[in-house]
């Protein structure tokens, strides 16, 4: 043990901070994952209908709009291990909050707590993205995006383990005593970062004024609404209908159905991180066009299936993983390319713009999810996502061939 921390401390600067922020990163993206099994299940037990319970999660994802937009800016004055920090101490916080009597845990107060962890996740997944530019110098585009990728896809793998995890603890502890020992956690891990994180990472080398949080570089703007449509297209069917459907018309247990999500989620995540195998190891916006196009036909293809009620039960599990992939590469793809657009001195403040136009496309799509699938069914949703796809497909197409 003492041989392997000393060969920590002999690596070079740059290394340990990529796994301190890693680390980081890793440790929130789990309790954040566990947090969200343990809500949708805990409050479903204490017999919160279904829209109630979406009702909890509409603060975590609006925060994380203006989250992202503020974040960016603040991590470029003040530099990103301090609001890397103040993302890990928020969710300590916001565990705190839930870990009261049954009887205060209402939607209100429910929904404050998952504000809070709504902009300490941003402020987390913010900060770990923009970090990991500064850190690798700007002629090794391939090098940034084999990081990115493996980061992004390391985030997603924990938030499925999370999912897990939230059911494990609830089952064999309780709400209250779950919460705490994550709370517990996040708080060593807060402490380790306090001391182990260097100072001023990320840091703007001029004030960006607060004006400037909105970004002015047309490569940026393209790629953030295509990233807003890329995410509706996922949640619009994802987050609310096809757990309701599975649970209708499959008349599976919730247990199951929060299994197969949460495999899902993991095997996105792995996918993911593997993406610059399956794609040219420096790929420019073409690619991510390409993708795209090929991510269009699965949500069709499923949506066929469910008007033709062509073997749904078998057909449609497998058809579930054909669209994670191509999603997970399509997702991978923007991420690398948000940080290679971003500028130098102000990466923080172009990849916050990003993830707030992420998050809204989130937001979106969970709001959309419920409404249409409850209108229309599941069918109507997939083609929503089609439609939604192919607007990201289009505009993908018009970003410059090259990074400037």
């Amino acid at each position: 043990m003492l041989n392997y921390i000393n060969e920590i401390r002999q690596l070079p600067s740059n290394i340990k901070q990529y796994l301190m922020i890693s680390a980081n990163y890793w440790a929130f993206t789990l309790t954040d994952g566990a947090l969200r099994m343990l809500v949708v299940l805990y409050f479903h037990q204490l017999g919160f209908n279904a829209l109630q319970i979406a009702f909890l999660f509409l603060f975590y994802e609006i925060f994380g709009v203006f989250t992202n937009l503020l974040g960016g800016w603040l991590g470029a004055r003040l530099g990103l291990n301090k609001t890397m920090n103040v993302g890990l101490f928020l969710q300590v916080i916001a565990l705190g909050m839930l870990a009261v009597p049954t009887e205060y845990l209402t939607i209100t107060y429910v929904m404050f707590a998952q504000a809070l962890s709504g902009i300490a996740k941003d402020l987390n997944k913010m900060s770990a993205k923009s970090a990991i530019k500064t850190l690798i110098p700007a002629s090794e585009q391939g090098k940034l995006y084999r990081q990115v990728a493996k980061l992004t896809g390391s985030k997603n793998t924990l938030k499925g383990v999370g999912f897990f995890l939230g059911g494990v603890l609830l089952s064999a502890f309780g709400f209250k005593a779950a919460v705490l020992m994550m709370a517990a956690m996040l708080f060593s891990t807060w402490l380790c970062s306090l001391k182990l994180l260097a100072k001023g990472i990320g840091k703007s080398k001029s004030k960006p004024k607060f004006s400037q949080i909105f970004s002015t570089s047309r490569s940026v703007n393209l790629l953030s609404a295509a990233r807003l449509f890329l995410f509706a297209a996922r949640d619009v069917w994802f987050v609310v209908a096809l757990p309701v459907y599975l649970a209708q018309v499959f008349n599976w247990r919730y247990w199951v159905v929060s299994a197969v999500l949460a495999i899902w989620v993991i095997g996105y995540g792995v996918i993911q991180a593997q993406a610059p195998k399956v794609t040219v190891k420096k790929p420019s916006a073409k690619h991510a066009s390409h993708w795209a196009t090929m991510l269009l036909c699965t949500p069709i293809i499923i949506a066929l299936t469910l008007h033709f009620d062509f073997y749904v039960k078998q057909l449609l599990l497998l058809e579930l993983l054909i669209f994670g992939a191509f999603f997970a590469v399509n997702s991978a793809l923007h991420s690398y390319l948000i940080v290679s657009f971003a500028r130098a001195d102000n990466t923080s403040m172009d990849v916050g713009f990003y993830y707030a136009a992420n998050a809204l496309g989130r937001l979106l799509g969970t709001l959309f999810s419920g409404w249409i699938y409850q209108l229309y069914g599941l069918q109507a949703c997939l083609w929503v996502s089609a439609g939604c796809i192919a607007m990201a497909a289009l505009i993908t197409a018009k970003l410059p061939p090259e990074r400037h």
